[in-house]
């Protein structure tokens, strides 16, 4: 057979009922579609299996993570050009059996399996998560955290640099670098919690240690940083350790429900409210309240999605839950804030930084790509591939305001209602230099 991408091209493209916007070179070297276009190899008849049996995204995200796809040209480009046909058409995949009731979409289908061949469903790629139990217990979030995280330091070390921050830089510009945008978002974080030497700072989701060191080191705060992942953990260790802040930093393994340590003077949560889950947040908000002292501070630093018109649909992106953040959940940014006033939270002040989250994430995929076989050799070629995708894939969401990210900062107030913040709070603005 010498013309597989074009047969396999149009019966997809008679599937769906439009064009295909990229090139397409299938198993046989074949190729057809726009000449310069973004081509995608279809490396493999298991390829067209995988997406005849899971119909969408997660039938493509596995055929991508397991190497039966692949991108030649630019991959912000392709990504965008095929958003409308997945990301952008996600209900369509679930109501094939609806559309097959038409007599070409049939055909088209049928096509599809003779060019196949035996279609038998493939098994997932090793990498996909295979869930079981009730969402968001201690045991299944501990087992959600290890499947991200502990993946190991090494790999995490190409992608994210030596700041070792795995969420939102804070940019004084396009040309900074990753170190500076990351230092600038803990500065940030800082001074909006106010810390003064003396204090006590609960982390969070403490993640390598980098938030903790920092507010020690150049705040002179006492910190306990809480995280679910051991690998996590031992590097925050050492790092606390050679930079001799032992007696000011403490990294434990410990979910933040099991915290029983307050008073605290101010919390941090950057990038870990999404782990929580929308039922358990309320739970969330009141322990961090109940863990702050009368005048305390939270910050709370969480990527958010756009409200649905009908909430009670609300469909978990597939590949992110199978192969990135198991048993995820974005909400929202003013629910987000309803469920930390219902606490007993007040409110002073949210800050979109969505452009932010955009730089950082292209940052990271050049970084990745730029040491690519390193990072294949330390975490295997499936889950490096899936890193690439869904950082690349985010960014794109991030620029094409389908996400958000934004910093809610809340206070417990005094008992006699006073929030202990200065008259015009809002003079964090550039962090100091």
């Amino acid at each position: 057979m010498a013309d597989a991408a074009l047969r396999l091209r149009s019966l997809v493209e008679q599937l769906l009922g439009v064009p295909l916007p990229v090139r397409v070179r299938a198993w046989d070297g074949s190729q057809a579609g726009p000449p310069g276009a973004p081509t995608l190899v279809v490396r493999n008849r298991r390829a067209v299996r995988r997406l005849l049996w899971k119909p969408g995204e997660l039938g493509l995200a596995r055929a991508w993570v397991a190497g039966d796809l692949d991108i030649e040209g630019d991959l912000y480009t392709t990504l965008d050009l095929m958003a409308s046909l997945v990301w952008e058409r996600g209900e369509d995949a679930r109501t094939l059996g609806q559309a097959l009731r038409d007599p070409e979409v049939r055909a088209a289908a049928r096509g599809l399996v003779k060019l196949a061949g035996l279609p038998l469903p493939p098994a997932p790629p090793p990498e996909e998560v295979r869930r079981s139990g009730h969402l968001h217990t201690r045991h299944t979030d501990r087992r959600a955290i290890s499947h991200h995280y502990d993946v190991g330091n090494a790999f995490y070390e190409i992608v994210l640099g030596p700041s070792m921050v795995y969420s939102c830089a804070y940019w004084p510009d396009p040309a900074a670098t990753l170190e500076q945008a990351q230092r600038d978002k803990l500065e940030l974080v800082c001074a909006k919690l106010g810390l003064k030497p003396g204090q006590r700072l609960l982390d969070v989701g403490c993640g390598w240690g980098s938030m903790a060191i920092h507010a020690a080191r150049e705040h002179g705060v006492t910190v306990v940083g809480v995280t679910l992942s051991r690998e996590q953990a031992a590097y925050a260790r050492k790092r606390v350790a050679d930079e001799g802040l032992t007696d000011r930093v403490e990294i434990r393994v410990q979910d933040y429900r099991d915290v029983a340590d307050g008073p605290y003077d101010a919390i941090s949560s950057i990038g870990m409210a999404e782990h929580v889950g929308a039922d358990r947040y309320l739970e969330y908000a009141r322990d961090l309240y109940a863990l702050l002292k009368p005048g305390g501070r939270l910050l709370n630093h969480q990527i958010a999605r756009r409200p649905q018109r009908d909430e009670t649909t609300y469909r978990v992106d597939e590949f992110i839950d199978a192969y990135v953040f198991p048993d995820g959940e974005l909400a929202p940014v003013g629910g987000t804030v309803t469920q930390l006033e219902r606490a007993g939270f007040e409110i002073r002040d949210v800050e979109a930084i969505r452009e932010h989250y955009a730089l950082t994430l292209r940052r990271w995929v050049e970084r990745l790509e730029a040491d690519w076989p390193a990072a294949v050799r330390l975490a295997g070629a499936g889950r490096a591939r899936v890193w690439r995708l869904y950082m690349a894939a985010s960014a794109l969401a991030f620029e094409g305001n389908r996400i958000g990210v934004n910093q809610v900062l809340a206070v417990r107030a005094n008992d006699d209602g006073g929030s202990g913040m200065p008259l015009r709070a809002r003079t964090w603005g550039t962090p100091a230099p």
